[in-house]
């Protein structure tokens, strides 16, 4: 199968581009320039899309970058790579003579309220109540493609966790030096998912002709995982204590309000449809999870 992944440079898109060519599927990105196996987003949008079998659009900026402040540009940065990205693919698939068979969208589960208590499942509403949920909405809107015959595909993903990248990397050596602990009160949900899961899921969405629609991607786990069991976890997994909670107002300082929500906030996220699909996950249990992550 010929894949081309939109934005597969960064850590999610390394992890995918492993798997297919694992699989012996062929890869070709989409980035800012073009180069071996890639091209740029500037030469899609005049020549159209190159043959292929399957699209997956990765591409989106940073949005807990704390070297970045939370302003209007960053904003409109944030929705840009994201949402225009995803319009770009949509119209050369729509253009294309020969459409591919699948185009998957891996969004977030910003999606959906933060509540303490509530479960949501790929069937629950959201998507209209602040920016990063409206973020998805628009996001997975621009994806669509009426009457192509492009099964569609979106994974609303969890935070990722990985050995080379994503939130793991920002925590390490806070934890290592025995100064981890949960963010705000601990108590939020914490939505989560291993690298090789997501990786994994989209992988088995490729390759699964009869899927369509939306999957969460998150572990079975993940409802019952608070930021503080996060915490503890990832503290016994390096042999170190993870006792010092990190304020909400420091949390607040460095991201501003509206993005701490982020951190401070969660939801409990059920992969219903993703389990009834029969995808297997390699990691259900956290434990094992940051086990193989920081070995």
């Amino acid at each position: 199968m010929r894949v081309l992944v939109g934005g597969g440079t960064g850590f999610v898109g390394r992890a995918l581009t492993q798997l297919l060519r694992i699989r012996g599927h062929e890869v070709t990105h989409v980035s800012r320039q073009g180069g071996k196996d890639r091209i740029s987003w500037e030469e899609l949008s005049r020549s159209g899309l190159p043959p292929c079998d399957a699209v997956v659009n990765l591409a989106g900026e940073n949005v807990l970058n704390p070297f970045r402040r939370w302003d209007d540009a960053f904003c409109r940065e944030i929705i840009s790579s994201r949402v225009e990205t995803t319009k770009t693919l949509a119209k050369a698939i729509a253009d294309a003579d020969q459409p591919p068979r699948a185009w998957i969208l891996i969004t977030g589960v910003g999606y959906y309220r933060p509540s303490p208590t509530a479960e949501y499942t790929e069937d629950s509403p959201g998507g209209d109540f602040d920016f990063f949920s409206r973020l998805v909405s628009s996001w997975e809107a621009a994806a669509l493609i009426p009457g192509s015959p492009a099964r569609g595909v979106v994974v609303r993903s969890g935070v990722v966790l990985g050995r080379d990248g994503g939130a793991i990397s920002r925590m390490l050596w806070p934890f290592w030096l025995g100064l981890g602990g949960p963010l705000g009160s601990g108590l939020q949900p914490f939505p989560w998912i291993h690298i090789r899961d997501l990786s994994g899921i989209v992988c088995y969405a490729l390759e699964s002709e009869c899927l369509q629609g939306v999957f969460n991607g998150v572990s079975p786990s993940s409802p019952a995982t608070s930021n503080g069991t996060f915490a503890q976890e990832l503290g016994a997994a390096l042999g170190r204590p993870a006792l010092l909670p990190v304020p909400a107002w420091a949390v607040r300082a460095v991201f501003g309000a509206e993005r701490a929500i982020m951190l401070l906030e969660g939801q409990r996220v059920v992969p219903k449809r993703t389990l009834e699909s029969g995808y297997h996950f390699i990691f259900p249990d956290l434990s094992a999870a940051l086990k193989d992550i920081v070995a």
